[in-house]
């Protein structure tokens, strides 16, 4: 089944594989409690090759919608979640030669109730003016273990299929018409 959300370049590129073109792997990892030494939210960027890369983010995206970012060099692995019908499809996501700094970020998020959300882009290297999936793919990382040399997560996508709906809480001293 095709993918509908991938921009004719890179799906040129994924059908030619031209030797001039190199699709770049980029992920965003955020939390709420990755902040910078101003006190300001952070996004860890990091990009699948061997120097750092400046590209625009979408308009849309969390933190620095439209702006230009750098992304870090690191080595990880992950396989993109397959386009079927599966409940709510999973991935594992490696993460090598950690930083101090990405190990300090993930141990104060572990101290959170909130998720630490993932998001890949591709990008060609010939073109950064945006990624070259609309919308780009975001999940939630859940099971991290990290050690001295790697960090590694399941990422899987929102589980819709378990919010409440309404995701409105009824209770007695909200709705007082509940009690008698």
């Amino acid at each position: 089944m095709p993918d509908e959300t991938l921009n004719s370049a890179i799906a040129e590129a994924y059908a030619s594989a031209p030797s001039d073109v190199v699709i770049l792997h980029t992920l965003e990892i955020r939390h709420p409690t990755f902040v910078d030494d101003d006190g300001l939210t952070i996004a860890v960027r990091v990009v699948r090759d061997n120097q750092n890369f400046n590209a625009n983010l979408e308009d849309s995206a969390p933190l620095n919608g439209g702006e230009v970012v750098e992304f870090i060099a690191m080595g990880f692995d992950l396989e993109l979640p397959p386009i079927d019908t599966a409940p709510v499809p999973e991935i594992t996501v490696t993460l090598d030669n950690v930083s101090r700094e990405l190990t300090e970020h993930l141990d104060s998020a572990v101290e959170s109730q909130d998720v630490i959300e993932i998001t890949y882009r591709p990008y060609l290297n010939n073109d950064t003016s945006g990624p070259q999936i609309d919308p780009p793919l975001t999940l939630v990382l859940t099971e991290v273990s990290v050690d001295v040399m790697r960090v590694t997560g399941k990422a899987r996508m929102l589980d819709i299929g378990n919010k409440a709906f309404p995701s409105e809480t009824y209770n007695a001293s909200r709705f007082a018409g509940l009690t008698r």
